[in-house]
């Protein structure tokens, strides 16, 4: 089954950008962003090549309507003032999720305290500093695209007089300059960052911008920059970062990496019982095969991220990315078991990846830059550990099941749906193409981001609509209206009640990559099988939000009227050896009924970790013989006993 899913997932490395234009473009029309790229490379004498370059690695030219990234960066630019990035209740620090996921262990109680907020870095304060070179006002280099352009192209110039070298029309030697704009703290990050916007100039491209303005950069394939401009010139970058790492980080070398380990100690609860954190020490792959990688944002700023993984009473992933540049922090060797994913099951064979950003704010946005690194980091622990490229397998923690239908309610919704699983999949070279005729019995959810604009509400918990902003969720009716109601969820609302239009909400919501299996199609509205219910959304011909596809199926084996739906894929009783107890295999609340279908993911054997003490000598992994397929019920993946169902190729 790993194999049939994996197709494609080898493709090779695609382009940065969009077709490149050819170059010897026309004038700019007057008052274009085009324009204010030309004029703003022409006062301060900087290529416009390099100018466009740095901005796309920033924004890909997006202005945001003037909303502050995660790091507080404006405009095109990312010029930045960390007064705008609101620090919040950390990620796994909100709401009734046990990030540990075990059941058998009991809640898992997360302690770690917000740290104070220091005075933040000369990175997250370049805004002032154009202020001051430009002469031009915060606000107008907030709001306004063409201001921030100025304001960008006058901090390369300073950094290029820093370095003490002249101004020049040949973009190679900028390099430096370039490696000083994110404001990295060493060497690695800064040359990580300057030769991805080298990489883009090289390419070149044409993009439509969130505010529907045209940007193009002409490709300049044999452009060679001066790299020992960084190395020769620049002291603030003098910490070795990725050009001397540390041998502990498990990270490809086109990217920036150190080493921040989470603590793994004893240490006292407050009723005076031992205990440790935070994560479980193990051996895999030997011990387990690694299934998944599991994506993150962080709700929280990336110097708080890092000073709560590294206290023993919090929680633990593997990776940190942060936004301004890519940076990446490894925590936990990937043999260890991380506490990140609220599912025991599915941490114990997986990879988590925290993301420095916040799923409720659009416009806090993730960098293309961010977006670039963590796309390079997933390809290499997808070859590493033979994890194929897809929806199944790279999941987002919204994805990921409750362990029991007590924890549904409580499970989290990171990363939300602003989060561009359809770019994303493209820097990974696996991206969502057709691969079935128009009837297929399987269908990949894809709506084109920029366009796709949803209403969702509560992002500031007013109850008002968001702002607009780009999407790769679809939302799901009951019938083939947009006048529909919205689907249940009986899981995420035991009790009863509709689903709404939250941004955490994704009891009727289905996102760029994930497969269904199609249960009619009615003009211009498809159904699928969702959570039990045909969930309608709407498809059109002109502007389809989901491409026909190849694959797999379930349904009940013959002569059954429903079959059981679980979170976890745990051993049968027997397979428990002596001293370890046996794991109930607790349904969630939701069948698979006689006449539906729902879309594969992977097979497995059913495994459980057993790791409850300090010292790992006495962690057992438990395997069995019954065997599992993993589906795509609703939002989230659930599995269901091979024995109970018949897998057959899509129709």
């Amino acid at each position: 089954m790993r194999a049939l899913t994996a197709a494609g997932s080898a493709a090779a490395l695609l382009a940065l950008l969009p077709a490149a234009p050819p170059a010897g473009a026309g004038e700019p029309e007057p008052g274009s962003l085009q324009g204010a790229f030309a004029h703003a490379a022409e006062r301060y004498g900087v290529p416009e090549s390099v100018l466009l370059g740095v901005s796309y690695l920033q924004s890909r030219w997006d202005d945001h309507s003037g909303a502050p990234s995660v790091s507080g960066g404006y405009g095109p630019m990312h010029l930045t003032d960390v007064r705008a990035a609101l620090e919040r209740e950390p990620h796994h620090g909100h709401g009734t999720e046990d990030p540990r996921g075990d059941t058998a262990r009991g809640t898992r109680e997360v302690r770690g305290t917000l740290p104070e907020v220091a005075e933040p870095p000369e990175r997250l304060r370049t805004l002032e500093r154009a202020a001051e070179l430009t002469g031009l006002d915060e606000e107008e280099l907030r709001t306004d695209p063409a201001a921030n352009v100025e304001g960008g192209a006058a901090l390369l110039a300073a950094a290029q007089e820093e370095l003490g070298l002249p101004p020049s029309d040949d973009p190679a030697r900028w390099y430096g300059a370039v490696a000083r704009y994110p404001g990295s703290s060493d060497t690695g990050a800064a040359k990580v960052f300057a030769d991805e916007v080298f990489a883009v100039i090289r390419e070149g491209g044409r993009r439509t911008t969130d505010s529907g303005q045209v940007v193009t950069l002409a490709a300049d394939p044999d452009l060679t920059p001066d790299a020992s401009l960084l190395a020769e010139s620049d002291p603030r970058t003098a910490s070795p970062g990725a050009a001397g790492r540390d041998e502990l980080v498990e990270c490809p070398r086109s990217v920036s990496c150190e080493w921040i380990p989470a603590p793994y100690q004893e240490y006292t609860d407050a009723d005076g019982s031992p205990n440790y954190g935070n994560h479980d020490r193990a051996n895999r792959p030997e011990s387990q095969e690694i299934d998944y990688i599991v994506v993150h944002d962080t709700e929280a700023t990336w110097d708080t991220t890092l000073k709560l993984v590294q206290d023993p009473t919090y929680v633990s992933w593997h990776y940190s990315l942060r936004a301004s540049d890519g940076h990446i922090a490894q925590h936990l060797p990937l043999r260890d078991v991380g506490w990140h994913a609220g599912n025991w099951y599915v941490n114990a064979k997986s990879i988590g990846l925290e993301h420095e950003g916040f799923l409720t704010s659009p416009d806090a946005w993730y960098t293309e830059a961010m977006y670039r690194t963590s796309a390079r980091l997933v390809k290499y622990l997808a070859r590493r550990y033979d994890i194929p490229l897809d929806r199944q397998h790279v999941l987002g923690h919204d994805n990921v099941p409750g362990v029991t239908g007590a924890n549904i309610p409580g499970m989290h919704t990171d990363p939300g749906p602003y989060w561009d699983w359809g770019h994303y999949f493209t820097l990974l070279g696996a991206p969502f193409h057709p691969t079935a005729g128009p009837r297929s019995e399987l269908v990949t959810i894809r709506p084109e981001y920029d366009e796709h604009r949803p209403v969702y509400t509560r992002c500031d918990g007013s109850g008002e609509p968001c702002p607009p902003h780009g999407s790769s969720a679809v939302r799901l009716h009951t019938g083939p209206s947009a006048d529909a109601p919205l689907v249940r969820d009986v899981g995420l609302r035991p009790g009863g009640g509709d689903s709404t239009t939250g941004v955490n909400d994704i009891g009727a919501r289905a996102t760029t990559g994930q497969r269904y299996a199609v249960a009619e199609r009615r003009g211009a509205w498809t159904a699928i099988w969702y959570l039990g219910q045909k969930a309608w959304f709407h498809n059109p011909a002109e502007a389809p939000t989901a491409v026909n596809s190849r694959g797999w199926v379930v349904t009940p084996r013959e002569g059954v009227a429903s079959v059981p739906v679980y979170g976890r894929a745990y051993p049968e009783a027997s397979a428990y050896p002596e001293g370890v107890p046996a794991q109930a295999l607790s349904p969630l609340p939701y069948t698979v009924e006689a006449g539906q279908a729902y879309a594969v993911g992977l097979r497995t054997e059913g495994e459980y970790y057993h790791a409850k003490t300090f010292d790992p000598a006495h962690h057992v992994v438990v395997r069995g013989e019954e065997e599992y397929l993993q589906i795509q019920l609703g939002h989230r993946v659930a599995f269901v006993k091979a024995s109970d169902v018949t897998v057959r190729r899509a129709r």
